[in-house]
C-alpha cells in the first residue's frame, strides 16, 4: 500500500492552515504547515504582486526540502486606497499590529467614501512548487465592499470588513462551509487542484 503524498504548505498562520486543511479535506494527501514539517526559516517577500510572492515562498521551501511545496500570497484590495494594502495586507501597519486596528485605520480612510466607492476584494494565489524545478500558479478572488464597521468573529484577519452584497454579511459572519465554498483562498485551492490533476479533491 502506497502511502500518501506529502506536500508541505509554506505558512505559519494557523488559521490560514485551518482553513486550508478544510477546504482539502478528502484529498488522498499529507498536509504539512511549516511548524509540522519542523521547517523554521525567514523567508523574504520581496515580490510586487501575489503571484511572485506566492513563488518565493513555493520555491524557497521546496529547495531547502526536496518535497512538493504549496505556497499562497494572500491580502485584501481596496479601490479607493489605489488597491491598498495589497500584497503588503499581512505587513500593513506592521507584522505585530492587530488586525483590529489595521481594520479600523482603513475604515477610517473610507469614512468619505460611499457605495461603489468602497468596492474591495480579497485576492489569493496558490504556487505549487516541484522538486524538478516546475512551477504552477493559480488564482482566485471574491468581490465585495468594505462595510461601515466590522462585523462577525469567524475567520481572520481582514474578514470583519469585506462585506459581501450577495449574502449580505461579511466574510468574518459566514460559517466556514459558505466561506470556503465562495473565498478566494477556496477557489485558487481548487483551481490548483485541477492543475494538479487531483480527481478525489470534492469526494
Amino acid at each position: 500500500m502506497c502511502s500518501k503524498k506529502k506536500i508541505i504548505f509554506a505558512t505559519t498562520n494557523e488559521g490560514k492552515m485551518k482553513e486550508i486543511r478544510m477546504i482539502m479535506e478528502g484529498l488522498d494527501i499529507e498536509l504539512l504547515s511549516l511548524k509540522d514539517a519542523g521547517i523554521s526559516v525567514d523567508i523574504k517577500e520581496d515580490g510586487k504582486t501575489f503571484e511572485e510572492n506566492a513563488v518565493i515562498k513555493a520555491r524557497t521551501i521546496c529547495e531547502l526540502t526536496g518535497e512538493m511545496v504549496l505556497a499562497d500570497d494572500s491580502g485584501l484590495e481596496v479601490d479607493y486606497m489605489d488597491k491598498a494594502p495589497g500584497v503588503l495586507s499581512a505587513r500593513y501597519l506592521g507584522e505585530e499590529t492587530p488586525y483590529h486596528m489595521k481594520n479600523q485605520a482603513i475604515l477610517d480612510n473610507l469614512k468619505e467614501a460611499v457605495g461603489q466607492e468602497r468596492s474591495a476584494r480579497f485576492v489569493c494565489v496558490i504556487a505549487a512548487a516541484f522538486p524538478d524545478g516546475k512551477i504552477l500558479t493559480t488564482r482566485g478572488t471574491i468581490e465585495g465592499l468594505i462595510g461601515f464597521e466590522e462585523k462577525g468573529t469567524n475567520g481572520f484577519g481582514y474578514d470583519p470588513l469585506l462585506y459581501v452584497p450577495e449574502y449580505g454579511m461579511t466574510t468574518g459572519e459566514m460559517e466556514s462551509e459558505l466561506k470556503n465554498q465562495i473565498s478566494h483562498r477556496g477557489k485558487a485551492l481548487r483551481l490548483m487542484k485541477e492543475k494538479l490533476g487531483y480527481e478525489d479533491f470534492d469526494n
